[in-house]
């Protein structure tokens, strides 16, 4: 995985994730399937007791040469070989007679997968875990800005007001979906099928074997069946992991749309070196909203390359799965460093809600044009209204007077509306529609999920 200390720091895979699925973290996880594999074996007396202590004694991974077995994989095919080679290495030179029992009944990629399953469970606690602090910094947007005015818009056009808090509500009910989703089934789940998934080796044993072996490991999903070449799981969470990139770029896209020079009603958070330009000092360059596009922009392919890895050969596959290794590992690390970086955004977002109701302004009223043609259809029917305030929409573009004013002086409405009504009419913040309901139950589904969030540092 990327290396924190190289040429590109942290952009790409901060210092969290790097170390979840650095060499050393993927040799451990490893290591833990071969301990916990022994002691199971030795509590249903497939093996030795005293077998199953050196056994695991030995399964730590600093005991070890990455480089030296990384070197012997490149020949074997995999890092389980030379590693299991060098963990019966090791046991002999303690305990010989227990040396016979190391990786007893297993196969490469009972290994492989359950130490890669190691490494997933933890990037999902804490993909989990930012998932809720970035729920808590929307949620806290939507409640604050829930009446601040903007201009909706369309094809990049204004449109019809909304809330600020509307569009902050907007970005959490994804997140909240996917918080429960992810907490279900995100989990990977161990390996343990022997040869070719039968665990024939094991005999009668068989099925205690595996029950223990779940037992031994609980911390994640439980092997109810051998699935060596059902890929189904890891495909499912890698397009989870691709829907939650998207939608953080949307996130992104929306703030670093609304903090372009012309726009300004937002801004990232500030911080020293930030954002700067090597060519022009006078910029701020939403930096944040950048890296987490580049995540959004990735993690398609990655996913398309789980997807495509699920129909595999048989019992074992020929490539599918060996593409499967560093896929979900950058998935993961792409997913959990752009959900860092909009935590850091959401939490510091710069919100300028004059600027805001400045933009709603720039079209003299016309974005009210809406609104004004539904009050007036009551009374002049809805054709008549609607050809009424297209005329006026065309000379308030023309005259660069305000679409009220106009209004006010078409002796067509004569009688239709008075200054009053007029005025109210044009009053944003008032034409909100079901906007109050649609805050209300996105930050209730919110409120219920937020049980099972956990965000503690």
């Amino acid at each position: 995985m990327a290396d924190i200390g190289g040429l590109h720091g942290e952009l790409f895979a901060d210092h969290e994730f790097a170390a979840l699925f650095d060499d050393r973290a993927c040799l451990q996880g490893m290591l833990d399937f071969e301990a916990a594999l022994a002691r199971a074996q030795a509590n249903t007396g497939v093996i030795p007791a005293t077998a199953a202590e050196t056994i695991a004694a030995a399964c730590e991974a600093g005991l070890y040469d990455i480089a030296a077995i990384g070197k012997a994989a490149t020949l074997a095919g995999n890092p389980a070989i030379p590693l299991v080679k060098a963990l019966t290495a090791w046991v002999a030179a303690h305990d010989p007679e227990a040396a016979k029992w190391v990786h007893y009944g297993a196969t490469s990629q009972d290994v492989i997968d359950s130490g890669h399953a190691q490494q997933y469970r933890a990037a999902w606690a804490l993909i989990l875990k930012r998932s809720a602090k970035l729920a808590h910094a929307l949620a806290g947007l939507a409640r604050a800005h829930r009446d601040t005015p903007m201009i909706g818009r369309t094809f990049l056009q204004h449109a019809v007001p909304i809330s600020f808090g509307l569009k902050a509500a907007q970005w959490l009910d994804p997140l909240v979906a996917f918080h429960d989703e992810f907490m279900i089934h995100g989990q990977s789940a161990h390996q343990l099928g022997g040869a070719a998934g039968t665990l024939a080796s094991l005999g009668d044993r068989a099925e205690a074997v595996l029950q223990e072996f779940n037992r031994t490991m609980p911390s994640i999903g439980a092997v109810l069946v051998p699935s060596h070449s059902n890929r189904r799981r890891p495909a499912s969470i890698a397009t989870q992991l691709g829907l939650l990139c998207g939608h953080l770029g949307k996130l992104a896209l929306d703030i670093a749309l609304m903090a372009q020079t012309e726009i300004g009603e937002l801004a990232e958070p500030e911080a020293p070196g930030k954002g700067g330009s090597s060519a022009m000092p006078h910029k701020r360059n939403p930096v944040l909203c950048t890296l987490i596009l580049a995540a959004a922009k990735r993690a398609p392919g990655l996913v398309s390359t789980m997807l495509v890895a699920i129909p595999q050969e048989h019992e074992r596959a020929m490539g599918g799965w060996h593409a499967e290794w560093r896929t979900m590992a950058e998935l993961f690390t792409l997913a959990g460093t752009a959900l860092g970086q909009a935590v850091t955004l959401a939490e510091g977002l710069q919100v300028f809600p004059e600027r805001m109701r400045r933009n709603l302004d720039l079209t003299n009223g016309l974005v009210m044009a809406e609104r004004v043609s539904l009050a007036l259809a009551a009374t002049l029917g809805r054709g008549e209204a609607h050809h009424l305030l297209e005329a006026a929409s065309k000379t308030c573009l023309a005259s660069g007077r305000h679409l009220r004013d106009v209004l006010a002086d078409d002796p067509a409405l004569a009688g239709s509306l008075d200054v009053a009504a007029l005025d109210a009419l044009f009053d944003p913040v008032s034409y909100r529609g079901a906007t109050d309901a649609i805050i209300d139950r996105i930050l209730a589904l919110y409120e219920e999920e937020r049980e099972y969030m956990t965000d503690d540092d």
